[in-house]
């Protein structure tokens, strides 16, 4: 059983940084690590859609994500543009430490979670169920620690969210992974060439445990920035930010239009995701508010988290830009 995996850290930095693709020829299409909550892979096509013509025509010199998330966007404009440096903000300890492992130290990271597939799926269900629990246990128990290169604990994190149940992150107050133990029966734990490519795609990212206000710090006329936030409940039983043990309110969302705006000013090129809250309630225009000098899109989702699928229809979403 592993379970004394530790905190040593084998840095093999230079041996396991792979040559970045070239732009439009990654071998193969990353989407996402883990399984993310609110996760932009099935806007993708319309996230591409709304691009700025600067990035398509390799204009861009920065990139940036303040909220990153799952990183489907990330990995897919890696993929298919050129820039010189891009920045991978969030206040997620935990993917912070998982993408700066898989830049860093893909090899061990590898290593260790082929070592986890094998004595997990070699159990029946009842030792697996025990097996997940002692690992969420000791998971929680090293909070403190903050090693941001640490691929032991990175492939603890993948293997948490490939067996729990929906396959979801979600933590309490106290910032405790608190997601219950999920019956598949064969799930895939390792994906050892989606997490080589995605080694690859970070080599020219800073990742950084930082609140999106420090995006400012490096934008400027040469930049894009694609905003994921946690998005505003479109209702009162909708609300699932639980992803970091802090919250997202109204005067959060303000300030980080406040921020938005400023770095119009100063000229660098934004694209923001939100939730549309006028589905349920055509009087709740908060972001057509908010945003109204922008250029606001509604496009086609559909709502992947609900205990009843029945109700994980077709919603709307936003995409709010500052360019045409």
């Amino acid at each position: 059983m592993i379970l004394t995996l530790g905190n040593t850290i084998s840095m093999k930095t230079a041996s396991a940084r792979q040559e970045r693709p070239a732009a439009g020829t990654s071998p193969q299409n990353v989407g996402t690590i883990l399984k993310w909550a609110g996760g932009k892979t099935q806007l993708l096509e319309q996230i591409r859609a709304n691009l700025p013509q600067e990035l398509t025509h390799n204009k861009i010199h920065t990139y940036i994500e303040p909220f990153i998330g799952g990183g489907a966007v990330f990995f897919d404009i890696a993929s298919r543009y050129s820039f010189r440096q891009a920045y991978l903000f969030d206040v997620n300890a935990e993917l912070i430490t998982l993408y700066n492992s898989i830049k860093s130290d893909v090899d061990t990271l590898v290593s260790v979670l082929s070592k986890l597939q094998k004595n997990y799926l070699a159990k029946n269900e009842e030792a697996r169920k025990v097996f997940f629990y002692k690992v969420r246990d000791k998971y929680n128990a090293d909070l403190s620690a903050r090693d941001f290169v640490n691929p032991e604990r990175a492939a603890l994190t993948i293997f948490l969210n490939r067996t729990c149940f929906n396959g979801l992150f979600r933590v309490n107050s106290k910032g405790e992974f608190n997601v219950p133990f999920g019956s598949y029966k064969n799930p895939t734990i390792l994906f050892e060439d989606k997490l080589r490519t995605a080694s690859a795609l970070l080599q020219n990212a800073t990742i950084e445990l930082t609140d999106f206000s420090k995006t400012e710090n490096y934008a400027d006329k040469k930049t894009f920035v694609y905003y994921d936030p946690p998005y505003r409940p479109i209702s009162q039983t909708s609300s699932f930010t639980a992803y970091s043990k802090d919250t997202f309110d109204d005067n959060e969302q303000r300030r980080l239009f406040r921020l938005y705006d400023k770095l119009n000013k100063k000229g660098a090129l934004q694209l923001l995701s939100n939730s549309d809250t006028t589905n349920f309630k055509k009087s709740d225009r908060f972001f057509d508010d908010l945003y109204s000098d922008y250029t606001i899109t509604r496009v086609d989702a559909r709502r992947m988290i609900n205990s009843n699928p029945d109700k994980r229809g077709s919603i709307k979403e936003l995409l709010i830009k500052n360019y045409q």
